[in-house]
């Protein structure tokens, strides 16, 4: 089991009734972003608006809101991705859900999967 999904349930919970938040995007997932999206300009920080869980293989997902012509085009990419500023009141949970994830998803990285 990757994550507590007790903690990861009332973290969702928090995020939900948080939202919109205001995220940065690192470079290479602006880059990734612009790929899949050459019309759309990629900013450096949206806001996430919607958050799900699915489940231990893929973890959080978040919903952003980048702008742009094309915004009927969702852009969900996992929240291990995104950085928060320290003012976003959620900010020390969530990076402490982005470090467990990354602490246990690394081993099975390492054997290849």
């Amino acid at each position: 089991m990757i994550d507590q999904h007790g903690k990861t349930d009332l973290l969702i919970a928090r995020l939900k009734e948080s939202l919109p938040i205001e995220a940065n995007i690192a470079s290479p997932l602006a880059k990734l972003l612009a790929e899949k999206s050459p019309d759309t300009p990629i900013p450096a920080k949206c806001n996430v608006t919607s958050v799900f869980y699915t489940g231990d293989m893929g973890g959080i997902i978040c919903g952003l809101d980048i702008g742009g012509p094309n915004t009927e085009t969702p852009h969900l990419v996992s929240i291990t991705h995104l950085t928060f500023h320290r003012h976003v009141p959620l900010s020390r949970e969530i990076e402490a859900y982005q470090r467990h994830r990354t602490k246990k998803l690394r081993p099975q990285q390492d054997r290849g999967y």
